[in-house]
């Protein structure tokens, strides 16, 4: 049983020895907007959501004549840039802030100041952000009352999910290899650690840290409360869990160096896995974040759309009311002209990043004849249009990205994933297996308690490629103009960002 604890919701599934779905369930989550650019949610709605989904798959197992008490192993991913903190029962008693946040911006400002070469040398990110997890835990030691009281560990909310299906306490707390790096600043990536030299600048005590683990170790078992509440037998290994963009690259077929992936998540994320750290990438004010894999030895950078896939969701359900879905506002779209006639939008619905960290989500260059199929396709769109900014970054850096993957809930939509190919100017192929993060983690289960002897060569057999899509040229010569154009458009609205900033607080 594999669960994928994301941004939106809370996927889990269960997957049999070949790798077949057998039972799936879905439940979406909740964000709350305290504050301007403030992003929070419930570490025990995530607990609550992945119990849900286990009873629910233990039924439909029931249902198909399955025995739920067959169920081998668990194993979970979620979010690795976000934590919440806990007390000494393993309690939370603070919100789960993660990446849409920026909350911390002035204080990742104050950090890059400092000039430190060290986070670059140890971690491979060059520069602060305000969506790493070592800001949040800075954020919590100065301004949370309750973390401040009786505070005792950071975590994230996967291994908060694992340790509570296994009764364990804030003295157990975990994380693996791999989500370790999504902390971004404190630890040393090459090395698998904590950086003592890294955590005391930051003024964040080691102790309060979670002991790193691999992702398939077993960290506990099933309690019998929550295995009567899910209709499993108590006792079944639980593993230490893993970083979701992680489990879904090694689910779209990224096993070696040389890789590209588009993971089309909530957080849009466009990655190439290396062999280490790349000298020309992890340079101060590149935007591109550096992480390990779930696999030893295993690296990938990184760039981004913070509100990428989420974007979308609050198109349909905002702007649209929820009237309409996905499917029908994209085949609306497939009509509209590449470029939109000039529409565009600004995807920075929570704070753009970097010199860009002020910015914010906007249409421009509508006229009477913009209806809702251009805009929808305008959002779409624009991510492209940082992916565009993001590989020109990887090709200047001699990456091969002749071919992607496109992966996650996003791959379902054709029409976008040509325009991705047309703007990137790139083979894109989409897996038959769209969410590689589950299936992963049940492979990596199955791997866990030696039912799976090889691992890459189960996924492998796995990584079945769908549908391919290949650019047009000429209508790659078009984005790259628009792109050009819209570059400047943004370098013209960087003195007007801050004062649309202002008149938030109005």
């Amino acid at each position: 049983m594999g669960f994928d604890a994301g941004t939106q919701s809370v996927k889990v599934a269960v997957y049999d020895a070949e790798l077949r779905c057998v039972a799936e369930a879905s439940s979406p989550t909740t964000i709350r907007h305290p504050g301007p650019r403030m992003v929070e949610m419930d570490p025990d709605e995530y607990l609550k959501l992945t119990i849900r989904g286990m009873a629910e798959c233990s039924e439909q197992m029931v249902s198909k004549g399955l025995e739920p008490y067959g169920i081998r192993a668990i194993m979970g991913d979620g979010i690795i840039c976000g934590i919440t903190g806990v007390d000494d029962e393993g309690s939370a008693i603070a919100p789960y802030v993660n990446y849409l946040d920026s909350r911390t911006q002035s204080d990742a400002d104050e950090i890059n100041a400092m000039g430190l070469s060290i986070w670059g040398e140890e971690t491979g990110n060059p520069d602060a952000s305000c969506m790493f997890p070592a800001m949040f835990a800075r954020w919590f030691l100065k301004n949370h009352e309750g973390f401040k009281e009786s505070g005792t560990k950071f975590i994230h909310n996967a291994p908060y999910i694992l340790m509570h299906l296994a009764g364990l306490k804030a003295r157990d707390a975990f994380i693996d290899q791999g989500a370790m790096s999504g902390w971004g600043l404190g630890y040393d990536v090459l090395g698998k650690r904590w950086s003592d030299e890294q955590l005391s600048i930051l003024g964040l005590d080691k102790g309060m840290m979670p002991r790193i683990v691999k992702p398939w170790d077993v960290i506990g078992h099933l309690t019998s409360d929550i295995a009567e509440q899910t209709g499993l037998r108590s006792g079944i290994p639980i593993c230490g869990g893993a970083g979701d963009t992680m489990q879904s690259m090694l689910g779209c077929g990224m096993f070696h160096p040389g890789m590209a992936a588009d993971i089309a998540g909530t957080c849009a994320m466009f990655c190439v896995s290396t062999d280490g750290i790349v000298p020309d990438l992890s340079v101060p004010g590149k935007g591109l974040i550096f992480n390990s894999g779930s696999l030893d030895d295993s690296y990938f950078y990184w760039g981004f759309i913070r509100t990428g896939g989420l974007s979308l969701r609050w198109f349909r359900d905002d702007v649209c009311g929820g009237s309409i879905g996905y499917d029908e506002l994209s085949d609306s779209a497939k009509d509209v002209p590449p470029g939109c006639g000039g529409v565009t939008f600004l995807p920075y619905l929570t704070g753009g990043y970097g010199d860009e960290s002020d910015a914010s989500g906007s249409f421009l260059n509508m006229t009477l004849d913009t209806d809702r199929a251009t805009l929808w396709r305008s959002v779409l769109e624009a991510i492209g249009y940082d992916y565009i900014g993001v590989t020109d970054e990887y090709r200047a850096a001699g990456v091969d990205l002749g071919r992607i993957t496109i992966a996650e809930g996003g791959s379902a939509d054709d029409v976008w994933n040509k325009i991705k190919s047309d703007m990137i100017g790139s083979d894109a192929v989409v897996m038959r297996t769209r969410g590689g993060a589950v299936l992963t983690n049940c492979a990596m289960a199955s791997y866990a308690v030696g039912d799976c002897s090889d691992l890459i060569g189960t996924l492998s057999d796995a990584a079945e490629v769908d549908r391919s899509f290949s650019p047009d040229p000429e209508t790659t010569r078009l984005y790259r103009s628009l792109y050009d154009s819209r570059r400047e458009v943004m370098s013209r609205m960087m003195p007007v960002f801050p004062v649309l900033k202002r008149m938030n607080d109005i």
